[in-house]
């Protein structure tokens, strides 16, 4: 009986511990990424878009169109890639957003985003397929171990995205618009700034960084039209673990899920491990409502 379990126990070697934290790396920056798509978009419009996941899929699956099906050069496949994700942002707004701004009370958007949401995955899976399909090897780089670039290009994609906008924010006058409109866009309006034009740059900005999140991670997500509903939840994870509006701690909560979840796929495998990381998220909710890093609204007396 004693040997029975320990032939089928799984020992965390050094090895094991290597990968886990490689791939909870790479999927918690995938994660991380899409919970900063959510709040370009909230910051841009108060919106929940419910759209995240699906620029995240679009990433893997027209990277994977350019490079592989097209034969595209890479550099120009990534490029053509994201100016599609940024495309179907600014529709995103368009088309699910602009038109129930004025209800914003009533939460339409949950409905008009979600719709669309289904829209672009049924549109996919009819265009491209309902299988897995591979992505391209981007540069050939540590094939087989914890050092493949599977498991560094999200993580490199996720700093970079950040820093990115950390310089965009705080140090560009466009940057700054794009934080008027979200502390107020009311007085933004008022002292000339183009509210619209910027909700939709903003969108377009949110597209790319959603594109980049299934792009990088391509190679372990592959791609694949379901993804879409895959990572609209778990990028919204982060957002509600690290506080709505907080892109450092998304990217906080996104590593911390990640790694949990490769964790609790070694432990306990299966349903298990989303059982376990369910268990987690509501826990943590429970005890901040506003998130670990969010601050408690503040409520008028």
């Amino acid at each position: 009986m004693c040997a029975t379990a320990r032939s089928t126990s799984r020992p965390a070697t050094p090895d094991v511990l290597a990968a886990i934290l490689a791939s909870g790396l790479a999927v918690g920056a995938v994660y991380a990424l899409i919970g900063v798509t959510y709040n370009i978009m909230f910051a841009a419009s108060r919106v929940m878009s419910f759209t995240a996941g699906q620029l995240g899929m679009l990433g893997g699956v027209l990277g994977s169109l350019f490079i592989l099906r097209w034969g595209l050069p890479m550099p120009l496949g990534f490029v053509l890639a994201m100016a599609g994700c940024a495309v179907v942002g600014v529709v995103t707004e368009i088309v699910a957003v602009r038109p129930v701004l004025k209800a914003l009370d009533q939460h339409l958007y949950v409905l008009s985003t979600l719709g669309f949401a289904l829209m672009i995955q049924t549109f996919t899976a009819i265009e491209w397929s309902t299988e897995p399909q591979p992505f391209p090897r981007l540069f050939g780089i540590g094939e087989g171990g914890p050092l493949d670039e599977k498991f560094w290009l999200p993580v490199l994609a996720c700093a970079a995205a950040i820093i990115g906008l950390e310089f965009l924010y705080r140090r560009t006058l466009v940057g700054r618009a794009f934080l008027a409109i979200s502390e107020d866009n009311f007085a933004a309006r008022a002292l000339g700034l183009p509210e619209r034009n910027l909700r939709m740059a903003s969108y377009a900005m949110a597209g790319v960084v959603g594109g980049l999140a299934g792009f990088a991670g391509g190679e372990l997500l592959l791609a694949f039209f379901a993804n879409g509903g895959l990572l609209n939840f778990l990028g919204f994870v982060p957002v509600a673990l690290g506080g709505l509006g907080n892109n450092r701690g998304a990217v906080i909560g996104g590593i911390a899920l990640g790694i949990f979840q490769q964790a609790a796929n070694f432990l306990f495998g299966g349903v298990f491990a989303s059982v376990a990381v369910f268990a987690v998220f509501i826990t943590v909710l429970l005890a901040a409502p506003q998130g670990l890093f969010g601050a408690p609204a503040a409520r008028r007396v």
